[in-house]
């Protein structure tokens, strides 16, 4: 495992038992950024480092019991707590990394990602990886439920002029790993970027 997974894994280890408790108010925004995506009955869509699984109830309730809903996260013990909020039984959750997903290509119609980016080792190679396993047309949700400037704030700091999710740096990002970005939304309430698969 490199160096990158290893803090990625140490940094939600450590935050994984009150991980819920700390944010309990985030479910609204998970839903909207859920329909968001557009989903159908029957699609089939990835929850990429799903963490404790608060995306799983709404994919799943959008995909109806036809569809298939999976959660991948690299930390078992995010995982873990998914479980036992009762979340796995919205979909099937898999310890697994993002970077190289144990899905065949263009399997899937959609892929969330909350508070995902920030954490990718080598994003346009990584972002790229999420593109192969949807099909042609198929959508990406990239989500916080606060915008990058309401997440500084939080965390006592700045938003710096490189900040990846800051649409000038984010779009081309987008267009080079197989995406492209249809809509951008970075408020104080949300963070939501959508992207198209291109085929």
């Amino acid at each position: 495992m490199s160096d990158d997974h290893t803090r990625v894994q140490e940094f939600f280890t450590a935050r994984a038992a009150d991980w819920d408790s700390r944010f309990p108010d985030d479910g609204p925004a998970y839903a909207a950024a859920v329909a968001e995506l557009g989903l159908r009955a029957g699609d089939r869509v990835l929850d990429a480092g799903c963490g404790t699984g608060r995306a799983l109830p709404p994919l799943r309730a959008a995909v109806g019991p036809s569809g298939v809903v999976v959660g991948v996260d690299l930390t078992p013990a995010m995982l873990e707590q998914a479980v036992r909020a009762g979340r796995d039984r919205a979909g099937r959750l898999l310890l697994a990394d993002v970077t190289a997903l144990p899905l065949r290509s263009e399997s899937l119609d959609a892929v969330f990602g909350a508070g995902l980016v920030s954490h990718l080792p080598d994003p346009a190679e990584n972002l790229r990886e999420l593109a192969r396993v949807v099909r042609p047309g198929g959508v990406l949700a990239l989500f916080h439920p606060l915008g990058r400037a309401a997440l500084a704030a939080r965390q006592g700091r700045q938003i710096t002029p490189d900040d990846l999710r800051a649409e000038p740096h984010l779009r081309p990002l987008l267009g080079r790993s197989g995406w492209h970005m249809t809509s951008y939304v970075d408020e104080d309430t949300r963070f939501l970027a959508l992207a198209v698969r291109e085929g």
